[in-house]
């Protein structure tokens, strides 16, 4: 006994040892970056020097963001500061704008060089705006040279706007057009014995079809085809115009590839190289060199080159609203799933988002306000919460402009509706009005394991919403009307919001998604244009000329930072693996869905949310 005694205390003892010294160690590392933190910070860091004829080395690494989602502040200060090796996993577009923008004018810089090969995931119409900001530099007279090894098809894009475009001998580019493919897991679930209550109103809404079908839904592909064929066609064309192609050109590139790779023996540089892709093959050490002839440097010395972050120290932000006593306009980013309650980077909490509205109605500066929607929608009921917030700064008299991200569908809508004017690129993708309920039952699975559950009570819905056992009639009855309830007052609220006839929003509802140009053709947006437009737009809503633009952002704790960072560092390592990568594009749209449903739930249980995932 006593043996036995000894054994188990020395096991927790062995147990508590082991959390004291994790304990010790993670508190420890805390104080440690803590210090180095607070030590740059006190030291600073003085800017790169910028010398004459030096190259802005555009080099956009990670995913492309309107708001950034990772506040670490370790990670560039800290890490530059031990020497750490390492790029962001993130940039943020305005960050990317305003150095182009600054470059353009800045005597120092002689030449932008595109550095694309770190890029991660951007939306069509962010990489639409950079490459306005790149055509924008090209009238100072100054050449845009880009060189890759290899590059994708969202980095050909604007590799397709350089002056000059070297590929390495050993490289290429993979062309291969827009399409959406998902996972569908009916029969999974049903051979896992999980069914789910699935209730919709729309037709074309199709955010839950991956638990409901194992394929896709002939309204659903039907549009899809649509609106991809439509994003596919403002590609091409913005490529063609840059490169001096023709549309059919690259089509037949991509479509005619095993008749062309046999014609130049299986090499892909050769074959970009013939049909204009890039206009010569250079080895990296090539391109060094010419880099160097073109800064006027002999080559001994170096090539005078400033990468993006350091760039961005020598560059004012235009949205840091610092002008005293100037009059402002609120920029406000939604950018993610809506959701109850607050939110960190990357989602659009209630709450959060509300906080931000009522800040600039309170703040007698800001005239007006842009609020910046980036989102497939999530929670109707969030969504509405923030449309009442919308509304209230209205009723101050200051005027509420909504500029569409890539995406602005289901609640993302919602909460754009009532906006005075609503802004999209012709790639954002927006509509999806309808609403869905999912609601899952485990009856089966748990009488294929043995357990079973009875039990009485007062009224015929005392048990409530029971996962454990099938839907009554009277429950599902009651959920169908208030579903109904749901859509119709989202019928209601864009009829309102856009000054439009019930049966018209009616005609353009069902889960319909549209794409920029079909939107303003349809009048669920009024104009197509850059967020810097709407901006432009609200100013003069508000009647004012002279302003700067503040973007108001939510305060972040310390713990979410670490919390957010655990979360975004453990994404990335699964996107890097490529077998993960592949399971999580096709599995994204769908748990993002699931996600409303089960971590944020709606109080209403309503969810008006469009799977927005495609392969660029």
């Amino acid at each position: 006994m006593s043996f036995l005694f000894r054994l188990v205390s020395g096991f927790f003892k062995a147990i508590f040892q082991s959390l004291a010294f994790l304990r010790a160690l993670v508190f420890n590392l805390i104080f440690i970056a803590l210090v180095v933190f607070v030590i740059y910070i006190l030291v600073g860091s003085e800017d790169p020097f910028l010398e004459d004829d030096t190259i802005l080395k555009l080099n956009i690494a990670g995913d492309v963001v309107e708001q950034p989602t990772e506040r670490d502040p370790f990670g560039d200060y800290g890490g530059r500061l031990l020497g750490l090796p390492g790029e962001p996993r993130e940039t943020v577009l305005q960050d990317i704008l305003d150095a182009i923008a600054h470059a353009e004018n800045d005597p120092k810089i002689s030449a932008i060089l595109l550095d694309l090969r770190l890029m991660g995931r951007i939306g069509l119409n962010q990489m639409e705006t950079i490459g306005l900001a790149l055509s924008d530099f090209k009238r100072s007279g100054k050449p845009i040279i880009g060189a890759g090894d290899y590059f994708s098809q969202n980095q050909y894009y604007l590799a397709a706007h350089a002056d000059t475009l070297f590929l390495n001998p050993m490289g290429g580019i993979n062309l291969h057009g827009f399409g959406l493919y998902r996972f569908y897991f009916k029969d999974a679930l049903e051979k896992l014995k999980v069914d789910f209550h699935v209730f919709q109103v729309g037709s074309y809404k199709s955010a839950l079809e991956p638990i409901t079908r194992n394929s896709m839904s002939a309204e659903d592909r039907s549009q899809t085809r649509d609106w991809l064929s439509a994003l596919w066609k403002n590609y091409t064309t913005d490529v063609a115009r840059q490169r001096s192609l023709t549309v059919e050109k690259i089509n037949d590139y991509i479509n005619s590839v095993p008749t062309n790779l046999q014609k130049v023996g299986g090499d892909t540089a050769k074959l970009a190289l013939s049909y204009g892709l890039v206009d010569e093959l250079k080895t990296r050490k090539e391109v060094r060199a010419y880099l160097a002839r073109f800064a006027g440097s002999d080559g001994e010395n170096g090539i005078n080159l400033i990468s993006l972050n350091d760039y961005l120290g020598h560059v004012t932000p235009s949205r840091n609203g610092s002008e005293e006593d100037a009059d402002l306009v609120g920029l406000i980013i939604a950018q993610g799933t809506i959701v109850t309650g607050e939110s960190r980077p990357g989602t659009i909490g209630a709450d959060t988002i509300s906080a931000l509205l009522r800040r600039a109605s309170e703040n007698d500066r800001i005239k007006a306000v842009v609020l910046r929607v980036d989102s497939g929608g999530g929670s109707a009921f969030a969504s509405e919460l923030i449309r009442q917030e919308i509304l209230a700064l209205k009723e101050q008299g200051k005027p509420l402009v909504v500029s569409m991200g890539a995406y602005a569908a289901s609640g993302g809508y919602w909460i754009a509706a009532d906006a005075d004017e609503i802004w999209a690129s012709a790639n954002t993708l927006t509509g999806s009005i309808g609403i869905f309920m999912a609601l899952p039952n485990f009856d089966a699975l748990l009488r294929e394991g043995g357990i079973h559950r009875d039990g009485v009570g007062t009224t015929n819905l005392a048990s409530g919403i029971d996962l454990s056992k099938p839907l009554s009639e009277e429950l599902r009855k009651a959920i169908e009307l208030n579903l109904q309830n749901g859509y119709d007052r989202f019928i209601s609220l864009v009829a309102e919001g856009r000054g439009m006839e019930r049966y018209e929003v009616e005609a353009l509802a069902q889960g319909k998604v549209f794409a920029g140009e079909k939107a303003k053709e349809v009048g669920l947006v009024d104009k197509l244009g850059s967020v810097d437009q709407a901006v432009e737009a609200a100013a003069g809503q508000a009647g004012i000329s002279d302003y700067a633009v503040t973007t108001l952002l939510p305060p972040l704790s310390w713990w979410d930072r670490i919390v957010y960072q655990i979360g975004a560092d453990t994404k990335s390592l699964l996107q890097e693996n490529r077998i993960f990568q592949s399971l999580f594009k096709s599995a994204e749209p769908a748990l993002t869905a699931l996600q409303s449903i089960l971590i944020f739930p709606d109080p209403n249980g309503m969810y008006a949310h469009w799977m927005i995932n495609y392969s660029q």
